[in-house]
């Protein structure tokens, strides 16, 4: 399905973040109005901030006064913010429990009150947990084993609570998300391997055998901007899963090895040492529905996220890759005392 814009407005919550940082310029390059609503724990300096269709709100989501304020005229909002990744619970678990569930139904109801014609929903497909499921489709249990990946899909009923002929509502669960974005995140599994192999010669493996979907950073951005655009009676209450390249931890470390001995010829062999891991998460997710319905399939693999993560470091564009707090969302949070 192609993309066609069907709304002049979209605000996004946690548009300054990894995927937003990607998504956001594309938005505008489409015609889009765009508020970014961030807290801007990472900075918004890779932002566009000339271009006169943007607005940057530095605001707090649990503000609902001033996210409503700022919803204000717009006719959508894409929702990313959050406190993201399993391991975020061991921040803080008041912290992430107030923002990634408490803050959400206020949101929803100011959305709607401010006349918001679309929400869509950055849901995960952490929700199904350990599955033994060659294929995991959207009506496969729950089995959240984190307090992240639960409320992730009680965010989903509630958005379901709300919605109607006039606040249409739109959830999907991508996989994890791989590949190079302005506002980097080095954090992610195939970022994390390939950052450990370009940098220090070695790959790290926790585990190995977890299954994990991938979805590269450029298909996250356009299913995004196709979700915002498709017809109301094909995405109106619906969930949709989208990955791709189901892979093993150890398969994803393997070909990373292969790409970065390609991509920086010459250098050292690239060590594989595996250790174990308490982190079970592992599932196969199926992506059908959302080509089946909206036409849509990611065309970028693992592979070229490696290697588009390969060419940011040769070009200078990742520095004290392991050092930089700012690459990482736990470690910066903690630095900056979040509450």
């Amino acid at each position: 399905m192609s993309v066609i814009k069907r709304f002049d407005s979209v605000l996004v919550t946690g548009g300054a973040g990894y995927c937003g940082s990607l998504l956001v310029p594309q938005l505008l390059d489409l015609g889009y109005r765009v508020t970014v609503y961030d807290i801007l724990y990472f900075g918004d300096h890779f932002l566009p901030k000339d271009h006169p269709n943007l607005t940057v709100v530095q605001g707090d989501i649990r503000d609902t006064a001033k996210l409503a304020t700022a919803m204000a005229g717009h006719q959508a909002v894409l929702h990313l913010a959050c406190i993201s990744n399993d391991a975020s619970f061991e921040l803080d678990e008041q912290l992430s429990t107030t923002i990634n569930f408490d803050a959400f139904e206020p949101m929803v109801a100011a959305a709607k009150a401010a006349g918001v014609r679309r929400f869509v929903y950055a849901s995960s497909s952490s929700v199904y947990g350990v599955s033994e499921q060659p294929n995991v489709t959207e009506d496969h249990a729950l089995l959240p084993l984190t307090l992240y990946s639960k409320y992730k899909g009680e965010c989903e009923t509630v958005l379901k609570k709300y919605t109607d002929d006039g606040f249409v509502g739109v959830i999907y669960r991508p996989a994890t998300v791989c590949g190079y974005g302005p506002r980097q995140r080095l954090d992610l599994s195939v970022n994390i391997l390939t950052n450990h192999a370009v940098t220090n010669g070695r790959i790290l493996v926790f585990g190995g055998e977890q299954l994990r979907p991938n979805l590269h950073i450029q298909d996250y951005a356009d299913l995004c901007k196709l979700l915002l655009s498709a017809p109301d009676e094909l995405v109106t209450d619906q969930i949709f899963n989208c990955g791709t390249e189901n892979l093993t931890i150890r398969d994803i470390a393997g070909l990373v090895k292969r790409v970065v001995a390609e991509e920086f010829p010459g250098r050292a062999d690239i060590d594989i040492v595996t250790t174990p891991s308490d982190d079970l998460r592992s599932y196969h997710i199926n992506s059908d529905k959302i080509f089946r319905v909206l036409g849509f399939k990611p065309r970028h693999t693992v592979e070229d996220a490696v290697r588009d993560l390969c060419r940011a470091f040769r070009e200078g564009a990742l520095p004290d890759s392991m050092s930089d707090d700012w690459y990482y969302n736990i470690r910066t949070m903690k630095r900056l005392h979040a509450a």
